[in-house]
């Protein structure tokens, strides 16, 4: 059986749509979280194999899951990710929601409406918010509004790549009833363009993600790690820009991603609004009174 580390698919942190551990979280919390983040690289390279059967990948899968809880000693991903939860004292619960994600990839192909791809969401991102924030010891009352800024960055990903995922995987994240609705066959995800009507398609499920991201607005403020706020307001604010552009363009034929130098400018403008914002609670808040 090939090791699951060979099925790397070589990209990184840093190749990913939002920042993952950037210089805004705190240095003592960035190890744990890339841990977490290349095991499930690794992982997710497996379900996203295009040369391995449906059975092999669910093999892999369940073998990093075995390294991860104690029965095994292979995955070096899976043992880093082990030492880094008993460090803290946490339990493998996240990642192995996000296994079972994994474990869906390998086997379905098609969400027949919103409610199931939410349902996906729920094991494919929403852990790896709840994560983040158990890392840094934030309050479980954080989670609603986590779970929906999560959805939404999936979402994102998921039209972003829709051509790909059909060509490649013959998978296809967006909802069945939300192509019918627009009368869009699925062969059309394989054009070098996207139709009229598998556009307008596109572009409602964007403007979901649009009304998952105001959902989940609250979460950077009420965080009591002002650099997590920080880290996640610059998220939001990309993930809020990438929204609208999906909106407009056409994945399938036009560029979807922020380039570097765009991203920069909405994360700066991000942090300085974040931080003003923050500054002007702190001014709002009574002055406590002197006792005579």
């Amino acid at each position: 059986m090939t090791d699951a580390g060979q099925l790397r698919s070589g990209k990184t942190h840093k190749d990913e749509n939002f920042p993952v551990a950037s210089w805004l979280v705190r240095r003592e919390h960035r190890a744990p979280i890339l841990a977490f983040y290349n095991f499930v690289r690794t992982a997710d390279d497996i379900a996203d194999h295009a040369e391995l059967e449906p059975g092999a990948k669910i093999e892999l899968l369940d073998r990093l899951a075995a390294d991860l809880t104690g029965n095994g000693d292979g995955a070096p991903e899976a043992l880093a990710l082990r030492r880094a939860l008993a460090a803290r004292g946490l339990a493998p619960t996240h990642a192995l929601d996000l296994l079972k994600a994994f474990r869906l990839d390998a086997s379905k192909q098609r969400y027949a409406n919103w409610g199931e791809l939410m349902d996906y969401c729920a094991l494919s991102a929403m852990p790896v918010g709840r994560f983040v924030l158990d890392v840094h010891g934030e309050s479980r009352s954080t989670w609603p509004a986590s779970d929906a800024v999560c959805a939404a960055l999936q979402i994102i990903n998921h039209l972003q790549d829709c051509g790909e995922d059909y060509r490649d995987l013959d998978r296809v994240y967006l909802p069945l009833d939300a192509l019918a609705a627009r009368g869009v066959a699925i062969e059309e995800l394989g054009g070098r363009a996207a139709t009229p009507a598998l556009r307008a398609c596109i572009a409602d499920l964007a403007r979901r993600a649009e009304i998952l991201l105001r959902e989940g607005q609250s979460l950077a403020p009420s965080l009591a790690d002002w650099r997590l706020g920080l880290e996640i307001s610059v998220i939001e604010a990309l993930a809020l820009r990438l929204a609208r552009i999906l909106t407009q363009s056409d994945p399938l034929g036009d560029e979807t991603h922020l380039g570097k130098l765009a991203a920069g400018g909405v994360s700066l403008g991000a942090i300085i609004g974040a931080v003003w914002r923050r500054i002007g609670v702190r001014a709002r808040q009574p002055t406590p009174a002197i006792p005579p």
